[in-house]
């Protein structure tokens, strides 16, 4: 029965392959094609070699973005993920009414990022008229901006994948340790928080990747303003390409340089968290 399944495998397999191919890998190898030329529609491109690569770390804007981002997804990483766990282990207590309120928690997710942006905007823009400035006044005000606005999307998120890695702790483990004498903190250093550790490398790589691809919320909230200061790498690819004549091909040499740095990233993140999961 196994082997005959197995013959007809390629005829089912077959159309997702096509639509793979088509939408994504044929793309994706035009794409790494395109960033060694020069062009303006795909059938005028001329081949420059490193021409684009050398402009791309020239480029004072990607570099300032660079590290914009990679302030941005530290702290949104390290904030998202520990919020998440903390409203986890709240919402897997005693507490009364833990479906409503991990209903309230994960609605924000369910809000597009463009969306999400504008509303934002206009809530931080209401406390800062106070003052006498809007957000694009400074730098920070972007930055944090962005961090709270990234926080209250993907708490929720990460608080339902979290809620789903302590359920799965066993709970006679728990009720052992009590019996031998552990506290709270004991539990959870020792066993909560080991063995979640899988939830937690794929809160992490989620909240990584995200954070580091954020095109939407950034473009909504702040396009880069001021002075392209708080433009993140998404943002700063996408005027490069679509905003800058003749940087097409250089542009699409910073999506290549992308892809490169957040697979690197995401890949390493997901090897060092694995290493420190325990087998139940």
């Amino acid at each position: 029965m196994i082997k005959s399944l197995k013959k007809y495998f390629p005829i089912f397999a077959l159309p997702t392959i096509i639509a793979f191919s088509i939408a994504f890998f044929i793309p994706f190898i035009m794409g790494i094609y395109l960033s060694f030329t020069e062009f303006h529609t795909v059938i005028d491109a001329t081949w420059v070699g490193l021409k684009n690569y050398a402009l791309v770390f020239t480029d004072e804007g990607f570099i300032n973005a660079l590290w914009f981002t990679t302030k941005f997804t530290i702290v949104s990483v390290i904030t998202i993920n520990l919020f998440g766990f903390i409203l986890a282990l709240l919402l897997t207590g005693s507490l009364k009414g833990t479906n409503i309120f991990r209903t309230i928690f994960f609605m924000p997710n369910l809000i597009g990022g463009i969306v999400l942006g504008y509303i934002w905007l206009s809530i931080i823009n209401s406390v800062l008229y106070q003052f006498g400035v809007t957000i694009t006044y400074d730098p920070k005000y972007g930055f944090w901006g962005l961090v709270i606005l990234m926080n209250w999307q993907l708490i929720g998120y990460m608080m339902i994948i979290y809620i789903a890695g302590i359920q799965n702790v066993p709970h006679e483990l728990i009720e052992a340790a009590k019996i031998d004498g552990a506290n709270r903190w004991q539990i959870l250093k020792k066993i909560t928080v080991p063995l979640v550790m899988p939830a937690a490398t794929i809160g992490l790589f989620l909240t990584l990747t995200n954070s580091f691809k954020l095109f939407d919320q950034n473009l909504a909230l702040t396009n880069g303003a001021p002075a392209e200061s708080t433009t993140m790498l998404a943002l700063n690819i996408y005027k490069t390409f679509y905003g800058r004549m003749g940087w097409e091909g250089v542009g699409q040499a910073k999506g290549v340089i992308f892809f490169i740095i957040v697979g690197a990233i995401a890949l390493t993140q997901v090897a060092i968290t694995r290493r420190r999961e325990v087998e139940m």
